[in-house]
């Protein structure tokens, strides 16, 4: 973990459940919970998106995303994890950019898909490989 996120300054790690995110609504409120959105936030795939790369209420030298029972993780809908996957990859490429910060520094945004047992982890790469990405961000 040093090697990918800042090795001092303040981290932000949003744990999640895979188990308890079936649905849209659930990984809207997931992600709501995890990183104090605010009030104004629209429950739906843009705003969720909007937030992930906004974050200002909740500044950081770095942000990690630990999804467990990774698997489990909209296990029924395969498009909407597909989407879930294509916005947390604009959301890494996002913050990782030192164009868009100020002071031209990117910072670490990363995205840990936890898993059980490694045909998973294989299950999932083949995924996120078939949403057309692949990325440093991701850890698995």
């Amino acid at each position: 973990m040093a090697a990918v996120l800042p090795a001092t300054g303040r981290l932000v790690v949003a744990r999640l459940d895979g188990t308890r995110m079936a649905d849209a609504d659930s990984i809207f409120y997931e992600f709501s919970d995890a990183l104090l959105f605010p009030g104004y936030f629209g429950w739906n795939w843009n705003a969720l998106s909007d937030c992930l790369r906004d974050l200002h209420w909740l500044p950081a030298d770095g942000y990690l995303i630990a999804v467990e029972n990774a698997p489990r993780l909209l296990s029924s809908r395969v498009e909407d994890r597909q989407r879930l996957f294509r916005i947390l990859l604009r959301a890494v490429h996002h913050w990782t950019n030192p164009l868009s910060k100020p002071g031209s520094k990117g910072l670490p945004f990363k995205v840990l898909l936890l898993c059980d047992l490694d045909e998973e982890a294989a299950q999932l790469r083949r995924e996120i490989a078939s949403c057309g990405f692949s990325s440093p961000g991701w850890m698995r």
